[in-house]
């Protein structure tokens, strides 16, 4: 059903659940609640992964440093859904080694590090990847020979996951969402939560239509807030006393107080350098003992992550200036032959993770576990023992997601289903996201499959490997977009910038197949040629003709919808914008 099919008739169908929020988190439960057979409506007043999700360092870890603060279930819960994710979306997710150097200015010791390592492997005991070994100085220099050998006493080596792109793996979980039966609305902003029996239980939504306007209402016995960062504005901004009941009591949420205390992380990405590790490398800060990441990634390298207390615009972050300075001097430290300067970033970008409010205290101590909120008990439903500071929202079906991370957004889906399920009154059936792949992890032999698509498809090596590692067994699905025009195969840049590898049906699958709805869905969290060294600036009109050409587009939409999109892209701070004069590449105004 089209979008505004869909949107004239919302009103009168009926939904057991309400899902607020597309990303990571939301689309997982989306996903998990639509297998199970409830009828599920998911709504963001963005796109798809267009919060946090796209902000993250793409890793998908049992979370290392975490057993120092003793969250072991969190540990066991993360390595059992890294495990997972390995398997259902072995397209997206790959086994990645990490270093971790110990100086003798290292707050844990070479054997303090060991036991951590051995417990690691421990809790992750049905593991399909080596356990953890120890490097000595000598050992650690040979095979990581770009490290600072100053103070250098030994090293470490274990493997995590890495999610090359986390957007495409929550566009994965709406699109199976979808293919269970649930609605999903994106550029839809809740604007008010609707209140019935005296304000004391939520049945629905109203909502507006951010790309062609109108306000629509949808109904559900259940919603659930997981906004992340967002989630204290939707509970305060999204209600006002009124048609469908008073909100008295300030049950708007209103009262000063924040459930979410969201921290800011910046990361920066730069071209390979001298010195460059093969593999990841998990290292203390110099300045403040934050640890962060150098980590190889889309044929580059991304370093970060910071972590500060965030107060700031949450639709506007970005990386500030004594950020990216703070990740080029670690860096450099840490691998001194790299001499990075500003000049070298291609370009940053930052996001607020969705943490529980905790004013006190160092920021890396607050957890990352989650918790199901319920509003009409006032307390945790599911999730981790973490506290959770109270909301004044007191009200039956209305739940809100408080923390969560990219690794566990299953599991969390399964225990909000679970809980979803006992406010219906309904003995939930059992989850099967843990064994049923993602769309594009279908392959039972996917090297097998890969191997196939590249004979087969006629495409040039780079062309292939990039639908594989984007579309993973749906390749074929995306290729047939180009079944009455061969040009659609084609690379939408010169061959010189290859690199980028657009190609027209690409762009036609996700507008038409992947619930794309403008061309910033497209470059940013679709196809990832947004994150490429020139962050799409070299395809973004190419792309948008494609549309004009082939699904109506006007003129002046394509004009808006590039300008748009050069203008959200400044946040990144790419190169390419600070170099537009000498490229020639015009600016977002002209």
């Amino acid at each position: 059903m089209n979008r505004e099919r869909l949107l004239e008739s919302i009103g009168e169908r009926p939904f057991d659940l309400i899902v607020i929020g597309a990303g990571i988190n939301g689309a997982g439960i989306a996903r998990d609640a639509a297998m199970r057979g409830l009828r599920v409506l998911m709504l963001d007043k963005g796109d798809i992964s267009s919060g946090t999700t796209q902000w993250a360092t793409r890793l998908i870890h049992g979370g290392l440093r975490y057993l120092e603060h003793y969250e072991v279930p969190l540990v066991r819960e993360s390595l059992r859904d890294r495990e997972i994710l390995l398997h259902i979306a072995s397209h997206l997710v790959k086994p990645l080694r990490f270093v971790v150097p110990i100086y003798d200015r290292s707050s844990r010791s070479p054997g303090m590090i060991r036991l951590g390592m051995i417990g690691y492997d421990v809790l992750s005991y049905d593991k399909s990847v080596p356990n953890h070994k120890m490097l000595s100085r000598e050992e650690a220099l040979r095979e990581y020979p770009g490290l600072n050998p100053d103070g250098l006493k030994a090293a470490a080596t274990y493997y995590d996951g890495q999610i090359e792109f986390a957007e495409r793996v929550a566009v994965e979980n709406a699109m199976s969402a979808a293919q269970n039966g649930a609605k999903v609305i994106t550029y839809a902003e809740v604007t008010r939560l609707l209140f019935e029996d005296g304000g004391s239980r939520v049945v629905g939504v109203e909502f507006e239509d951010r790309l062609d306007g109108g306000v629509y209402t949808a109904r559900a016995p259940v919603t659930v807030n997981v906004t992340g960062p967002w989630v204290d504005s939707v509970l305060s901004g999204a209600g006002t006393p009124g048609s469908e009941g008073e909100q008295a009591n300030g049950r708007s949420g209103d009262d000063g107080g924040h459930m979410i205390g969201g921290t800011k992380g910046s990361h920066i990405v730069v071209d390979s350098f001298p010195g460059a590790p093969k593999n990841a490398i998990y290292v203390e800060a110099r300045a403040d003992g934050r640890p962060y990441f150098i980590v190889p990634w889309n044929e580059r390298y991304l370093i970060g992550t910071t972590d500060f207390r965030y107060e700031g615009d949450l639709d506007y972050v970005s990386a500030g200036q004594d950020e990216i300075d703070y990740l080029l001097e670690e860096t450099n430290y840490v691998i001194p032959e790299a001499k990075l300067t500003r000049d070298s970033v291609l370009f940053t970008y930052a996001g607020v993770r969705p943490l529980p409010s905790a004013p006190e205290g160092e920021e890396s101590s607050i957890s990352r576990s989650h918790v199901v909120f319920d509003h009409a008990k006032g307390k945790s439903a599911a999730g981790g023992r973490i506290k959770v500071a109270g909301s004044s929202t007191r009200a039956e079906g209305l739940l809100s997601i408080i923390g969560g991370k990219l690794t566990t957004y299953r599991n969390l889906g399964r225990q909000t289903t679970d809980v979803v399920y006992k406010k219906l009154g309904v003995k939930a059936p059992k989850s099967a996201t843990d064994r049923v792949p993602l769309p594009g992890g279908r392959a039972l032999d996917f090297d097998g499959f890969a191997e196939e698509f590249k004979t087969k498809s006629g495409l040039p090596g780079v062309l292939s490997q990039r639908l594989l590692k984007l579309y993973g067994s749906r390749a074929y699905d995306v290729l047939a977009e180009a079944a009455d025009d061969p040009s659609l195969k084609e690379s939408l840049v010169s061959p010189s910038a290859v690199e980028t590898g657009l190609m027209g049906c690409e762009v036609l699958y996700v507008f038409r197949q992947e619930m794309a709805q403008k061309l910033s869905d497209v470059l940013l969290r679709r196809t990832m040629v947004a994150y490429g060294p020139n962050v799409a600036l070299d395809v973004d009109e190419a792309a948008a003709a494609v549309a004009v050409k082939h699904l109506g587009w006007s003129e002046e939409r394509a004009k808006q919808e590039v300008a748009e999109y050069r203008e959200w892209i400044e946040r990144y701070t790419p190169k390419a914008l600070r170099e537009r004069e000498g490229t020639g590449i015009p600016s977002a105004t002209g």
